[in-house]
């Protein structure tokens, strides 16, 4: 197998844990009685430059690495984690995982592990490979590209990012495999200031891919996009309040949808009775146009990988079809726990925290409708062309998101800007009433927090209408 360069090799082939010693380790992580037993190795380099008023400010590089391990024994689980990869530091870490289970079988334990499943993602042009001062380069023609945009554009922050992921996956019921993940991302910021104060305007692709990401994005059009955004806040009048139909832009409601959906249909969050799609499964939960699907390996999307970080190939995830609730997400362990097969959702941050089920790629599956036609069949609305963050009771489903770009729409037609607007609904309302959507789609990457985890995601969906939501607004009458 040709190596083309020195950290693409994965964690077996690289010589930092070996077979042996991993079979090794999950015996003496079963000696306690534990019926099951997971060895995580991780290995990750992260880098980062940043400019900010013209200026390089920061040139950062940071590296993580080490190793998870986990016991179960009944209902109890002990994790341990060491940055110590040496077989004694792995081998004493099996020990306090199996203590803190409290197993109390004993006996020997033999664990075969198989064949090692090896995937890699084979990015064309590996970011370290890169100068940085190429890095540099791309800054700087974002700074200069939304500075040119419009004097009222004061302040640009730019950020070019790229980390590197080579983790392994080896447990006592015979898995062994192991994934190398490359992920490149281009953010701008911009501040505007006139008439109505400052406004900020932002613009932050990433894909699951090298630097060959740049053949694809392009630095000018990532700062003119925030530019732009701050510079229509400018012009933009106080948005109105009340229930109207809302259209959302391609991509631009992926995060509504990720938020006040998506994490209701997390196995661990309907097991602990925490989700308001608790008991739907086969029901309808939907419109009849909502196809929603979690799609692990979703070509670059930013939470692609080719197993989850249990060992699990990832897969594409009907998650509701046609309106019905088609199943949940899972991990490994309540997968099992359940008698079933995980569906791939199993992650973590780090090598530090235990896996739960998380979203990878979750998005509404494009319709047939002509975008244009959603606008002019809409008398009067809201067109929401950018969201921001907010807040969600996934037990309940209520919600409440921040808009950062939205216009009027007024006799089918898309018209003035307004600002401080918010959505205010429930998800099963929210998708009961999706009444319109469109033949295009695009995605919105983004870090996923939940239990203190925050883990890369993307979300994304086709152009849509919701019939009525609550827009929060401060127009006056």
């Amino acid at each position: 197998m040709a190596i083309t360069h020195p950290n693409q090799a994965d964690l077996l082939e690289s010589g930092v844990v070996e077979v042996d010693v991993l079979e090794r380790v999950l015996a003496k992580a079963l000696e306690g009685g534990g019926e099951f037993a997971e060895v995580f190795v991780e290995d990750r380099v992260n880098n980062a430059v940043h400019l900010d008023d013209t200026r390089i400010e920061e040139l950062v590089s940071g590296r993580t690495r080490g190793a998870g391990i986990r016991v179960l024994a009944g209902a109890t689980t002990g994790y341990a984690h060491s940055a110590d990869l040496s077989p004694e530091g792995l081998l004493k870490c099996a020990s306090a995982a199996a203590s803190a289970a409290r197993g109390q079988s004993g006996g020997t334990h033999v664990v075969a592990l198989s064949s090692p499943a090896r995937n890699r993602q084979g990015e064309t042009v590996p970011p370290e490979s890169i100068e940085k001062q190429r890095k540099v380069e791309l800054l700087n023609i974002a700074d200069e590209a939304a500075r040119g945009r419009n004097p009222a554009i004061k302040q640009v922050s730019a950020t070019y990012a790229d980390s590197r992921r080579r983790i392994l996956v080896a447990n006592s019921d015979g898995v062994l495999a192991t994934d190398g993940r490359v992920r490149t991302r281009f953010m701008v910021q911009c501040v505007a200031v006139g008439d109505t104060g400052m406004q900020t305007g932002t613009d932050a692709p990433g894909y699951t891919q090298g630097f060959e990401f740049f053949d694809a994005i392009n630095p000018e059009s990532v700062a003119v996009t925030a530019a732009d955004r701050a510079l229509t806040l400018l012009r933009a009048r106080p948005a109105p309040t009340g229930k109207l139909p809302v259209v959302l832009r391609r991509g631009a409601g992926g995060v509504l949808f990720h938020e006040a959906c998506g994490h209701g249909l997390e196995a661990d969050l309907v097991g602990r009775d925490a989700s308001v799609f608790r008991d739907q499964v086969d029901q309808l939960v939907a419109s009849p146009l909502v196809t929603v699907v979690d799609d692990g390996g979703f070509e670059h999307g930013w939470g692609t990988s080719a197993i989850d970080d249990e060992g699990t190939p990832v897969a594409r995830n009907v998650l509701i079809e046609n309106g019905v609730l088609s199943d949940y997400m899972w991990d490994l362990i309540r997968a099992r726990q359940s008698g079933r097969a995980s569906s791939g959702n199993g992650r973590r941050e780090t090598y530090q925290d235990l896996p739960m089920v998380r979203m990878t790629n979750t998005y509404l599956v494009a319709g047939e409708t002509n975008p244009d036609d959603i606008i002019a069949d809409t008398e009067y609305g809201l067109y929401c062309a950018s969201l921001g963050g907010g807040q969600v009771n996934t037990a309940t489903g209520d919600y409440v998101f921040g808009v950062t770009e939205a216009y009027l729409i007024e006799n089918g037609e898309i018209t003035d800007p307004v600002r401080a607007a918010q959505l205010i609904g429930n998800g099963l309302e929210t998708l009961r009433l999706v009444d319109a959507v469109g033949n295009d789609f695009d995605t919105w990457a983004g870090t996923c927090g939940k239990d203190g985890q925050g883990v890369p995601v993307s979300a994304g969906q086709p152009t849509l209408r919701v019939a009525e939501l609550t827009v929060g607004g401060t127009a006056r009458g």
